[in-house]
């Protein structure tokens, strides 16, 4: 009796005590469980207990809770941590024949040896992913009934004695001992293991150096060889060639070219029946004299990634017990009817992307004698006509991709009416035009269908959730589609992958896209979608690619994605949206990329969004926010140095625009998980800029140009290793630029124009070298190459330049000023004199005018200024009044 008890919760629960009365249960699985001491040791109520696994229990570690488990047979205690008590109840299980004890952290700190000394009829033992030391092998040389041995990435190397611990194995058959390190002594050991029918030694640094052939001479009995990832020589195909029993050969990736012979160890392979030979660096030649087109055996041959070329060779069609066929990533012509390989009638699969697929002039309308399930012909964009005619022949097709070959003519839907089982089809960038034409009957099995980059017309068809009920993923992008998103795309429960961009699709974004409960990606940018986003993605849990960018979107943020705690990356940018950036925005936990670039978006940076610690990228240039760049808006974003791998969603089809080196590019595919930056630019930023910017050593673009930010350029930016683009141009930074901005040796772009920067540019070395003057450019006070400015000539008074266009009002040369009312000061009195010489009048009103204080004492002396006032009154006097004075004198 077996019971499966996976991923529960027993603490505090007495398992012996609650399954002592399955008498006939044989084996348990608590795999992912959540145990305690107590329930543990209850499992020695269970005396009947063959087989137990407990695979990566969660908060306990496995110990002495089994020691009265005599009878036990296997044991699973993998992903655990363990410590010595464990191996005190192992060496009690002397009925043990299988040990499964990979990723348990174990070491030489633990003397795990002594836990195996009695396990004489063990036959399996996995140990991988472990630090072994030498104590280990001294127990598994005891162990004579073993025949399976897991010693994969255990850091074995040249100063553990490792052979020793094979001397007696003499009923091993299957060895693996990839990843780790050898050297030439374990080799002498392999050579004793004449039952060995299993040899794995892919990833272990082998060369020339090491005699590895010697190794392989007496292995009369090997089915399975994997050298892959090694570099070998000659020697080795030597021994390859004498075992004849082999029906596995892998030797990806060990650097063979045509200077190796390696034709010659296929001579006695008779029995193989799979060859791999992919990613090195054969050519022609391989299949030149006895090769493997001789091997009549053959089922499965992978030759992908070499310097293959011409066309297809004809001794291919020699290998009738062919069922695997790959020849991707070469140089060959390979015909779309595939007309070569007509012969092959077992031939199941067949990959020849990333060759040169060209159309025969005569593609004649014979049936082949395959009948294909996959079939791999994504080109480099080779034109190839019509669909080719042997198509029409085939209905087992499982898998299909003709990306990028440009087939022309209207959407091959007669494809999924013949191919029942079809799941997979893409027809990328394939030339095809006209209405997206459905099948007529339901196709449950269809999965992923991409008929992105095309020409096709017209709105969506509202049948096709009635056509492919079953679809996962959806790729649509870069057609002609217009209309609104049909409602019934809604009703496809098992959506993950949903992408309409770059097409003329209208309206408003529909609120059912957010109770799309397994939607993982969603891309609807470069479309004419107007109105408020969704009110909320409150059922799409899983949602973690969102790209909205460059539609006429408005409106606020608002909750839209309050509930979205997985999004991985989002792009708002190139839109109207309204208001501030939500405070909620901390809700987005695992937020990497957060694009909100070109959009009316104010006020200030949300200290919310600081708390962001995955953030990798962050554009939010070409708004209207305001306020300081705080030191820890940046402390708190210490970009990592490794990221997650991406899911194939993400990698084919994830895609943002960005600017870096001062141009707009879009990046696309794998690229973006190494990608990091900070775009502010184009905003109301001021103040300072934190010296804790410094502090992001990956970062490889940083932009805060077209603000208002002043202070120094902070020193700690030499710290900057990784940046590739550095913008802080249009403010009003002042002071020195760092002289050590020259040890980023990354860089390439840097502009510090139009501030107030003074003294001298950097050193003309590295990368610096490059930079011309445009890089500089009106900071009236800095000098040095590239800049027309020398160093140290006469220059003007230190003002700052005006980069907000304020006047300078009020400015006065006092010295000027006291020179020049001297001299007006002595020209006024020789005119006074001249004119009271001149003129009796003038001359009378002055003497009585200095008479005045001596004959009346209360009177006031006015002295110079006081003619002005005589002057002014005589001239506003009435003609007649002035006649009068005139006649008294």
């Amino acid at each position: 009796m077996t019971l499966y008890l996976r991923y529960n919760d027993f603490r505090g629960r007495i398992l012996g005590d609650e399954l002592q009365n399955l008498s006939s249960l044989e084996s348990l699985y608590l795999e992912y469980c959540y145990l305690d001491e107590h329930s543990l040791q209850s499992l020695g109520a269970l005396p009947s207990l063959k087989n137990l696994s407990l695979r990566a229990l969660s908060d306990i570690v496995p110990s002495k809770g089994f020691l009265d488990l005599k009878n036990l047979e296997s044991l699973d205690v993998s992903y655990n941590t363990l410590n010595n008590s464990i191996f005190q109840a192992i060496r009690m299980m002397t009925s043990l024949k299988t040990l499964i004890l990979p990723s348990c952290e174990l070491d030489g700190r633990i003397p795990i040896a002594q836990g195996f000394l009695d396990l004489k009829n063990l036959e399996y033992l996995d140990l991988s992913y472990n630090t072994l030391n030498n104590s280990i092998f001294q127990a598994i040389r005891m162990m004579t009934s073993l025949k399976t041995l897991i010693l994969n990435s255990c850091k074995l190397d040249g100063q553990i004695p490792i052979a020793q611990g094979f001397l007696n194995l003499k009923n091993l058959e299957y060895l693996d001992l990839s990843y780790n390190t050898l050297n030439n002594s374990i080799f002498q050991a392999i050579r004793m293991m004449t039952s060995l029918k299993t040899l794995i030694l892919n990833s272990c640094e082998l060369d020339g150096r090491i005699p590895i052939a010697q190794g392989f001479l007496d292995l009369k009995n090997l089915e399975y060889l994997d050298l892959s990832y090694n570099t070998l020589n000659n020697s080795i195909f030597q021994a390859i060639r004498m075992m004849t029993s082999l029906k596995t050969l892998i030797l990806n990736s060990c650097e063979l070219d045509g200077r190796i012979p390696i034709t010659q160890c296929f001579l006695n392979l008779k029995n193989l029946e799979l060859l791999d030979l992919s990613s090195n660096t054969l050519d022609n030649s391989i299949f030149q004299t006895i090769g493997p087109c001789d091997l009549n055996h053959l089922q499965k041959l992978y030759m992908y990634d070499n310097d293959l070329s011409g066309f297809l060779p004809r001794c291919l069609a020699n290998l009738t017990s062919l069922q695997q066929l790959d020849l991707s990533s070469n140089h060959l012509k390979i015909p779309m009817s595939l007309s070569p390989l007509y012969n092959l009638s077992k031939l199941k699969y067949f990959d020849g992307s990333d060759n040169e697929i060209y159309a025969e002039e005569d593609d004649h309308s014979l049936s082949p004698k395959f009948q294909l399930e996959s079939i791999y012909l994504s080109s480099r964009g080779q034109g190839a006509g019509a669909f080719p005619k042997f198509l029409y022949h085939q209905f087992s097709l499982q898998y299909l991709d003709f990306t990028n070959i440009q087939i022309k003519g209207e959407f091959p839907n007669w494809l999924i009416e013949n191919n029942t089982y079809l799941h997979d089809l893409s027809l990328e960038n394939c030339s095809l035009s006209g209405p997206f034409l459905l099948p007529k009957n339901s196709h449950v099995i269809l999965s992923f269908l991409s008929i992105s980059m095309n020409y096709f017309q017209g709105q969506i068809p509202s049948e096709i959730e009635a056509r492919f009920p079953g679809l996962e993923v959806l790729f649509m992008s870069g057609n002609g589609f217009n209309g609104s998103i049909p409602f019934s795309l809604g009703n496809i429960s098992s959506l993950k992958g949903l992408d309409l961009s770059n097409n003329s699709l209208q309206g408003q974004i529909p609120g059912w896209i957010g109770n799309m409960s397994s939607l993982e990606f969603l891309d609807l940018s470069v479309n004419n979608f107007s109105g408020c986003l969704p009110p909320r993605f409150d059922a799409s849990s899983n949602l973690r690619y969102v790209y909205l960018s460059k539609n006429k979107l408005q409106g606020p943020i608002a909750m839209t994605f309050y509930n979205s705690s997985e999004i991985f990356a989002l792009d708002l940018s190139h839109n109207n949206l309204t208001g501030s950036i939500p405070k909620w925005i901390d809700k987005l936990s695992n937020l990497r990329f957060l694009l909100l670039s070109y959009n009316n978006l104010e006020g200030e940076i949300p200290i919310q969004l600081c708390r962001l610690d995955q953030l990798t990228l962050i554009d939010l240039s070409h708004n209207h926010l305001s306020g300081n760049i705080l030191s820890w808006m940046i402390s708190s974003h210490p970009f990592p140095q490794q990221y997650d791998s991406y899911d194939y969603l993400s990698s084919s089809q994830q895609s943002f625009e960005f600017t870096t080196k001062n141009v707009s590019l879009s990046y696309r595919g794998s690229i973006i998980q190494y990608f990091t930056g900070i775009d502010f630019s184009c905003n109301n930023f001021i103040g300072e800029i934190p010296p804790e910017i410094g502090n992001l050593s990956m970062i490889k673009v940083l932009n805060l140009s077209h603000n208002s930010l002043t202070g120094p350029i902070p020193p700690t930016f030499s710290n900057l290793k990784e940046i590739e683009s550095l913008d802080l141009s249009y403010n009003k930074l002042d002071g020195e630029i760092p002289p050590r901005l020259t040890e980023l040796f990354s860089l390439e772009f840097f502009s510090v124009a139009h501030n107030n920067l003074s003294g001298k540019t950097p050193a003309r070395v590295a990368q610096f070298a490059t930079f011309e003057e445009s890089c500089y450019k009106d900071n009236p006070f800095l000098c040095g190459e590239p800049l027309p400015k020398i160093c140290g000539a006469a220059m003007p008074p230190m003002t700052p330049t005006s980069t907000n266009n304020e006047d300078d009002g009020g400015f006065m040369d006092m010295e000027v000023f006291y020179v020049t009312f001297g001299v007006a000061y002595i020209i006024m009195v020789l005119v006074i004199g001249a004119v009271l010489y001149i003129n009796p009048y003038w001359r009378r009103a002055w003497f009585q005018l200095i008479e005045a204080p001596s004959n009346d004492p209360n009177s006031i002396s006015y002295g110079f200024p006081s003619i002005f006032l005589i002057k002014s009154q005589a001239s506003f006097r009435s003609p007649a009044r002035a006649q009068r004075s005139t006649m008294q004198e």
